[in-house]
């Protein structure tokens, strides 16, 4: 598929300045970050994250205006994101912009999306709590429901009583570990 194509996923390529090799210099010297061996400049992943938001926004059919409405966010909001000015734009718009993006995705026919779009997709309903009509369960992240149960219990309790809760779950595993299999079968 072209770079065209709406449902394509474009990696951001930067050169070795931390900009994409087209790009210009960019004068936004104080959101270019060094991160190790790379300079990313956040200026222009701004820039191009806001283009695939509009481009996304487009190929579902969604004015600014609708989007904002859906996401509860301002028109103004989704215009200087899109037009890579939100680099203060909290995670939180971010998000919420997201969900009605990634909601219509999910409708369309899965037929008419490239492959890395729907394993992203995929990847993201297994990750992603679900959030209003997106409607679908969390997947366990141990595999064992009543171990997620005690780290949630464990998480809840306040930091004075966490000790307790492990000397208990201590002495209870002890007990349980020192029955005879004799004893079990009586």
């Amino acid at each position: 598929m072209g770079t065209d194509d709406p449902t394509a996923i474009r990696p951001l390529r930067l050169g070795a300045a931390g900009r994409k090799p087209d790009a210009a210099p960019t004068d936004a010297g104080a959101w270019v970050r060094k991160l190790g061996p790379a300079t990313i400049d956040w200026a222009q992943w701004m820039r191009e994250l806001g283009s695939r938001i509009r481009h996304v926004r487009e190929f579902v059919g969604l004015s600014q205006e609708q989007l904002a409405r859906l996401a509860g966010v301002s028109q103004g909001a989704v215009s200087r994101l899109e037009a890579g000015r939100g680099l203060a734009t909290p995670l939180l718009v971010l998000m919420k912009i997201n969900l009605p993006l990634v909601s219509a995705l999910r409708r369309l026919d899965p037929s008419i999306l490239n492959d890395e779009l729907r394993r992203m997709l995929e990847w993201t309903r297994n990750v992603t709590p679900p959030v209003g009509d997106m409607g679908y369960e969390v997947l366990p992240i141990t595999g064992d429901p009543g171990l997620e149960e005690l780290i949630r219990r464990y998480q809840e309790l306040p930091e004075r009583q966490r000790r307790t809760f492990l000397s208990v779950m201590g002495a209870t595993a002890a007990s349980l570990t020192s029955v005879s299999p004799a004893s079990k079968s009586k």
